[in-house]
C-alpha cells in the first residue's frame, strides 16, 4: 500500500524517502528533499528549496519553504531553507527560504511550533526550541537552544535571542534576548533569569547563582556596559557566565533593558 495519497502531487525531480507518509492535496515541489521516517499531513506545500532531514512531522496547512516577504525578493536570489530532524510543525506553520545570506534559513532539530508560527527569511534556529501560536521571528533571527517564544511574541529582525530564554506572552523584540534571560513586555524587558526553564534543564544552584549574579552586575549595578563586563570577567567565569559576556560582546540590536 503507498503511503502517498493519490490526491497528493510529488512532483519529477523531488527526493522522497520510500518510508516519507503524504497526506491528500499536499504538493512536493521539484528539488525539495525529504528524509526518512517524515509524516507530511494534509494540504501541505514543501517548496524547491527546501532540505528537510529525517522524523520531521509537518501538520494541516503548513508552508514550507515558502519565498520570503522580503520586496527585494525575486526568485534568482532564492537560497536554501535546511531543516533538521525531529521537528514538528503544527497546523499553518509558515517558514521562508533564504534570500540574502547563503546559508539561507536553517533549523535545526527537536523543534516545536505551534499553529501559525512563522520563521522568516535568513534566520538561524538551534534545537529544541518551542514556538507557542503565532509566535513570529523577523528575518535574519538568531535563535539559540532551548528557547520559549509564548504565543504572539513579535521578534525584530537581525536580532539574537540567547539559548535558554524565556521571552512572554504578546511581547515585541526589538533588541538582543541574553541567554538564561526572561524577557517580556510590549517592548520586551529583563524581569529576571528564567529559573524555571534553568531548573528543567538540571542547571545546579551554583550554576544559576553565577548566572544571576552576572546579570546584576550586568543590567541592574548601573555601571555602563563595558566596564560591568570586566567587573563579571574579574569574578567566577562559567561556562555559563563566559556564554552571557560572549553575548553582550557581540550583536548589532543592543540588549534588552531591565523592566
Amino acid at each position: 500500500m503507498s503511503l502517498i495519497h493519490p490526491s497528493a502531487i510529488v512532483e519529477d525531480g523531488a527526493i522522497v524517502d520510500p518510508s516519507v507518509r503524504i497526506g491528500p492535496f499536499t504538493l512536493i515541489e521539484s528539488g525539495a528533499e525529504i528524509g526518512a521516517g517524515c509524516v507530511i499531513e494534509s494540504s501541505v506545500r514543501i517548496y524547491a528549496q527546501t532540505k528537510m532531514g529525517e522524523n520531521n512531522t509537518v501538520c494541516h496547512g503548513a508552508t514550507i519553504g515558502s519565498a520570503p516577504q522580503d520586496l527585494s525578493y525575486t526568485p534568482d536570489k532564492g537560497k536554501p531553507l535546511t531543516i533538521g530532524s525531529g521537528n514538528h510543525f503544527k497546523e499553518g506553520v509558515n517558514i521562508s527560504h533564504g534570500v540574502k545570506e547563503e546559508h539561507g534559513t536553517i533549523v535545526g532539530n527537536d523543534n516545536f511550533l505551534m499553529a501559525f508560527s512563522h520563521i522568516g527569511h535568513d534566520c538561524i534556529v538551534g534545537n529544541n526550541n518551542i514556538f507557542a501560536n503565532t509566535a513570529t521571528l523577523g528575518g535574519h533571527v538568531e535563535l539559540g537552544n532551548r528557547v520559549f517564544l509564548s504565543g504572539h511574541v513579535a521578534v525584530h529582525q537581525f536580532c539574537r535571542i540567547g539559548d535558554f530564554a524565556m521571552v512572554g506572552g504578546v511581547s515585541g523584540v526589538r533588541q538582543d534576548v541574553p541567554p538564561y534571560a526572561m524577557a517580556n513586555g510590549q517592548y520586551a524587558r529583563f524581569v529576571g533569569i528564567n529559573l524555571v526553564g534553568l531548573r528543567r534543564a538540571g542547571f545546579s544552584q551554583s550554576q544559576r547563582s553565577a548566572i544571576k549574579q552576572a546579570y546584576r552586575l550586568l543590567l541592574q549595578s548601573g555601571l555602563k556596559t563595558p566596564d560591568a563586563i570586566e567587573r563579571v570577567k574579574s569574578g567566577d567565569m562559567t561556562a555559563e557566565v563566559e556564554a552571557i559576556v560572549h553575548f553582550f560582546e557581540t550583536g548589532q540590536r543592543g540588549i534588552i533593558t531591565v523592566g
